[in-house]
């Protein structure tokens, strides 16, 4: 079973070869790229919303959104992740040709694997078929189009999706290739065999994906998209200067390189690193959360406005902002301390709840009382915000109390008891609150 968007991107890796190796071609794209994780995160991030309830939200409409087939979110991340897998093969490949050509008695490899220009170019040029098909599916395109693909390049590629196709020129083009890569590219699909393209494993894996009823059309939309996106790679290259040398010198900055072979470099990099996964995956969540923002935007404020003594009175109702599947936290009056749990079945104010890392036998009915969202975002430095449900210690009745949050200051908090007036809102200390 394919894993929900919320936990592809929760799973992305906070610092590994791929996340340096993309952080060392800033210098390409300065500030396009930051390695943006969390799904709640990436909702605050891309949409600036706060309120937990926005939140919750956009994060029920993107769930749906991505688990919709005519949406083509789904289908976006499956072309990425195939497209990467396929390449890891292709590169051992190279590999294997590049360690031949270094390594004498290891020469054999040389006769049984692809020459690494072939198997470069090739794997460019698909990756490149890729992300149109992939930019089509995102955008409601029926039938990829290259210029259209290429238009949008020149003009609103940012993030994750220039920082992709900026790899793209300098991992897959430049460093394996050459400063004259295009070049070397286009005479490679020229004076190729057919065949040496079509029966291309990595062809064959994603052949399923290309447009055109035959191997030689399919092998013509994938020239087509080359041809769309030269330009702009050849601008790229003279906008910014880069060179192999530069490459190789940033890369130096983030991960420790023993060999200064460019192309075996470029093969090991290839071999090792997943940024057309990863990055991909995180251009699909800026574009699912935006949408799912607009949608959960729109649901709100068609919502009419109660008369004032309607919405008086449901101000001390909290219930709404909950939601089956929502990750929230139990008190637990035994162990005097929070659990984190995610909601099962709702009843008016009370919660069948399943604690996050426990057997369902320890599932059961809470009271709202007794359940809380924190909002980490905004949390001081003992973890608690403006608006956060507490329980406070009474030593004189020695028993906890509901409370929230309305002021902090330094080691106190401003607290207001949930089902009290404002006549018992008090100043507290740190100690006496969980």
């Amino acid at each position: 079973m394919d894993k929900s968007i919320i936990q592809l991107i929760d799973e992305l890796p906070n610092d590994n070869i791929t996340v340096k190796v993309l952080k060392a071609l800033d210098f390409v794209a300065p500030g396009q790229w930051s390695n943006l994780l969390g799904f709640d995160n990436s909702i605050r991030t891309i949409t600036g919303e706060t309120d937990a309830n926005v939140i919750q939200k956009i994060r029920q409409k993107a769930v749906s959104l991505y688990e919709d087939p005519q949406q083509g979110y789904q289908t976006a991340v499956r072309l990425y992740q195939t497209i990467d897998k396929a390449d890891t093969a292709m590169a051992t490949a190279a590999l294997a040709n590049k360690v031949g050509e270094k390594i004498g008695f290891l020469s054999f490899l040389s006769n049984i694997t692809p020459k690494a220009d072939v198997t470069q170019t090739i794997d460019l040029v698909l990756k490149i078929a890729i992300e149109i098909i992939a930019f089509s599916k995102l955008n409601g395109i029926p039938q990829p189009n290259p210029q259209e693909f290429a238009n949008s390049l020149g003009n609103h590629y940012q993030d994750a999706s220039l920082m992709r196709m900026v790899a793209l020129v300098c991992l897959d083009g430049i460093l394996p290739l050459g400063p004259d890569f295009l070049t070397k590219i286009q005479e490679i699909i020229q004076g190729a065999d057919t065949s040496i393209i079509t029966q291309n494993p990595l062809f064959s894996t994603i052949s399923s994906s290309l447009p055109g009823g035959s191997p030689s059309d399919k092998l013509g939309f994938v020239t087509q998209g080359f041809n769309s996106v030269q330009g702009w790679m050849g601008n790229l290259v003279s906008k910014t200067g880069v060179t192999p040398q530069s490459i190789f010198s940033n890369l130096g900055n983030f991960i420790q390189i023993a060999d200064d072979n460019l192309d075996f470099v470029a093969a090991f990099l290839d071999q090792t690193t997943n940024y057309y996964e990863h990055t991909g995956i995180q251009t699909v969540a800026r574009k699912l959360i935006l949408q799912a923002h607009a949608l959960a935007k729109a649901e709100i404020q068609a919502v009419p406005k109660a008369p004032q003594d309607v919405l008086s009175a449901a101000s001390s109702d909290t219930s709404n902002k909950y939601a089956l599947g929502q990750t929230i936290e139990v008190w637990d009056s035994e162990e005097e301390d929070w659990y984190r749990a995610t909601i099962e079945k709702m009843e008016e104010k009370r919660f069948f709840v399943h604690y996050v890392g426990q057997g369902s036998s320890a599932d059961e009915w809470v009271d709202e009382e007794d359940i809380r969202i924190r909002n980490q975002s905004s949390s001081d430095e003992n973890g608690y915000a403006v608006g956060d449900k507490v329980k406070v210690w009474d030593e004189d009745n020695e028993d906890w109390y509901s409370a929230i949050i309305g002021k902090t200051q330094s080691q106190q908090y401003f607290v207001q008891y949930v089902g009290y007036d404002s006549s018992y809102d008090e100043w507290i200390d740190l100690d006496e609150m969980s």
